[in-house]
């Protein structure tokens, strides 16, 4: 059975650090990209970032979308198959559900290119 499972979210004052975990079972680590989602009430899904996959062309290479850049960073533990995101000087905008996901190829603009989603971790940042 494939599992992903977020952990490290919570409470957090505005410019505060906060590491959240993603573990993942029941597929090959090494052959999926990894990546972070986020998700507000009444908006679309959209990406933060992603690990891509040790076995493809990016060779376990990160990406970022403008929501993580210069703030947030990505670190893999194969053995351990988990991937941390590390966020930095949290805003109170960054409050949302965070959610890992697994796809084949770390294309964070296509959500429907994910085949494997956990069941998400809350982030409330307070001003």
């Amino acid at each position: 059975e494939v599992q992903l499972v977020e952990s490290g979210g919570g409470l957090v004052q505005a410019v505060g650090s906060l590491r959240l975990s993603c573990t993942v079972s029941g597929f090959t680590f090494d052959d999926y990209a990894i990546g972070w989602f986020r998700h507000a009430p009444g908006k679309e899904r959209e990406g933060v970032s992603c690990v891509s996959s040790i076995q493809s062309s990016g060779g376990g290479s990160t990406h970022y979308t403008d929501i993580a850049k210069g703030r947030f960073a990505m670190s893999s533990d194969n053995a351990k198959s988990t991937v941390d995101l590390h966020k930095n000087n949290l805003k109170p905008e960054d409050t949302d559900v965070y959610y890992c996901a697994a796809a084949l190829a770390c294309r964070l603009g296509h959500l429907e290119l994910w085949n494997y989603w956990g069941q998400g971790t809350q982030v409330t940042v307070s001003s």
